[in-house]
């Protein structure tokens, strides 16, 4: 099996931080009671992302992965340090293209195989060019309609 080396990223995360190293300001010289029951919030570099200078965001475009749970319009967190191995959805360019697929490997074929049946599966060989930008390995699902439009309007105000 071929040995796989990663690199650290700089970032170490927020591990050995806590609420209490949070400096407050308080006019009567009292903190409040809770103050030494605060936990520190969830840092999502920190849970989601393994290798953080081998990560990217990518929004997802197709329907071509809903029976995956990937829908149009979802972030999808993808590590180019991971391989692609048999069963894995990854970020492939294909013939030029990007897109979105299941990696399935059997012993002399390889194929990106869609989660939705309006799509074809495309067969890769000697003639395809191929090559594997990562794999997925978070699905980001916005539910809030809200936060939804707030995305679209700050990338079209970025597209300006």
């Amino acid at each position: 099996m071929d040995h796989e080396i990663f690199s650290k990223a700089a970032y170490t995360g927020t591990k050995q931080f806590t609420q209490q190293d949070v400096q407050t300001a308080n006019a009567t010289g009292f903190g409040a009671a809770a103050d030494d029951y605060a936990e520190r919030g969830i840092d999502l570099n920190e849970q989601l992302i393994m290798n953080k200078p081998a990560t990217f965001f990518f929004r997802m475009n197709s329907d071509a992965m809903v029976g995956a749970g990937i829908n149009a319009g979802d972030i999808l967190i993808v590590d180019r340090s991971i391989k692609a191995m048999n069963n894995k959805i990854i970020v492939a360019a294909v013939d030029g293209d990007l897109m979105v697929r299941r990696y399935l490997q059997s012993f002399n074929k390889a194929t990106l195989s869609p989660e939705n049946k309006k799509y074809k599966e495309v067969e890769i060989n000697e003639f395809t060019a191929f090559q594997s930008w990562g794999v997925v390995t978070c699905v980001i699902h916005i539910l809030d309609a809200n936060l939804m439009a707030f995305n679209k309007n700050a990338t079209q105000q970025k597209r300006k």
